[in-house]
């Protein structure tokens, strides 16, 4: 069985060195990413396969659920291997199931992250992300707070999500950002200049949707389904090998509340794309 540290290892902040597959837990909540998942015990053997496949790397955020997702981590994973992040988000909210909604005020934030502190059982978090701007509140306030959480000792690194390139610029003023996670997959290349600031930046992406539209799985195009034909694979394990040749800065985030997905996308870390591959990917 293809183990996540096939693809390689990735640096957060200088001294985070994670497996570059990582995981998004988001999917293990319940439909529509609210509530409890109709099985919780699959959900919890989800994460504990993750682990047992070298994946140190494992997203979320205080919105999934809104916070069940936090709390199914903890009750899985807790007390926590070495080797493993727990990467969470603040300032996204569910005030319903229909709606996601955003508050990056300060206050809001600092009560944000003790509260996932809390449900976690941590006490510091790796990586904490602001999960989107605020379009009320400016970014360096936002940020700032962070950076203030960061001079508590609450958090070891902070990262962005949903950012252009000016927003990550202003973020870089006023605090130290080691990752942006934005939605970037072989159809969906918007977050390109994002990207490539990273790459100039020194800064790991995680991007999210790596295999296409999240849960409502894109149709793979037409290059997909050929390269996949090609190596006798699946179209999401090219999608995500693609990730990881693109650029060495990636640190994909698959995520699915099956353990035969799971398995899938780890064993797209063992796909090595030639260079016909890429040039018919694009």
């Amino acid at each position: 069985m293809t183990d996540a540290g096939t693809a390689g290892t990735i640096t957060i902040g200088g001294d985070l060195v994670v497996n570059r597959m990582g995981f998004g837990a988001m999917r293990l909540c319940g439909p529509d990413i609210w509530g409890e998942p109709d099985d919780p015990a699959a959900a919890r053997a989800v994460l504990k396969r993750a682990v047992g496949l070298g994946v140190q790397l494992i997203d979320t955020a205080d919105a999934y659920g809104p916070e069940v997702n936090e709390r199914q981590i903890a009750d899985a994973l807790h007390p926590y291997p070495a080797d493993v992040v727990i990467a969470t988000k603040g300032s996204g909210t569910r005030p319903s199931r229909e709606r996601w909604d955003v508050d990056g005020r300060p206050e809001h934030l600092r009560e944000a992250c003790h509260a996932s502190l809390e449900r976690l059982r941590l006490e510091r978090i790796d990586l904490y992300q602001l999960h989107g701007p605020d379009p009320n509140v400016p970014i360096e306030e936002s940020v700032g707070a962070l950076a203030e959480l960061q001079a508590d000792g609450k958090i070891r690194h902070i990262g962005i999500s949903n950012v252009d390139e000016d927003q990550l610029a202003r973020a870089r003023s006023v605090a130290r950002i080691v990752s942006v996670q934005n939605e970037y997959n072989v159809a969906e290349r918007s977050s390109e200049p994002v990207l490539q600031a990273c790459e100039r930046e020194g800064l790991a992406f995680l991007p999210y949707f790596p295999i296409g539209a999240g849960w409502r799985a894109a149709k793979p195009t037409d290059a997909v389904e050929h390269v996949a034909e090609k190596h006798g694979v699946t179209s999401h394990e090219v999608a995500l090998a693609w990730l990881l040749r693109h650029t060495h800065v990636t640190l994909p985030i698959p995520g699915t509340s099956s353990l035969a997905h799971l398995e899938e996308n780890v064993a797209a870390a063992s796909l090595r794309l030639d260079d016909d591959d890429l040039a018919a990917l694009g």
